[in-house]
């Protein structure tokens, strides 16, 4: 059974960091590229950052570079979301998803499976 689990949110202050994690399994790992995704109230889902199996190249929307890291722990089949300088605007549910191929695509159609979602809220 392909399991994505989503965890690491929780409420910040602005300005502030969170760690999120997406521990997969029921898949290979190293076929998959593996992305964040958030939702905030009444909008669509947007792409946040991507890392590619294949080449281990990483994506970032323009809103987060340079505040959001992406990482890999191919030991334990988890990606990490490190989220510094927290704003408001970055609230959301924000979930990560694997796409077969390994490398990222920013269509989230395109993506095979998804995990449950967590919760980030930013005070300001």
């Amino acid at each position: 059974e392909v399991q994505l689990q989503a965890s690491g949110g929780g409420l910040v202050q602005a300005g502030g960091s969170l760690r999120l994690s997406c521990a997969t399994s029921g898949f290979t790992f190293d076929d998959y590229a593996i992305g964040w995704f958030r939702q905030a109230p009444g909008k669509e889902r947007e792409g946040v950052s991507c890392i590619s199996s294949n080449d281990g190249s990483r994506h970032y929307a323009d809103s987060v570079k340079g505040r959001f890291t992406i990482s890999s722990d191919n030991a334990k089949n988890t990606v990490y979301l490190q989220m510094n300088s927290l704003k408001p605007e970055d609230a959301a549910v924000y979930y990560c998803a694997a796409q077969l191929g390994g490398y990222c695509s920013g269509d989230l159609y395109e993506y095979d499976y998804w995990g449950q979602g967590t919760l980030v809220t930013v005070s300001s």
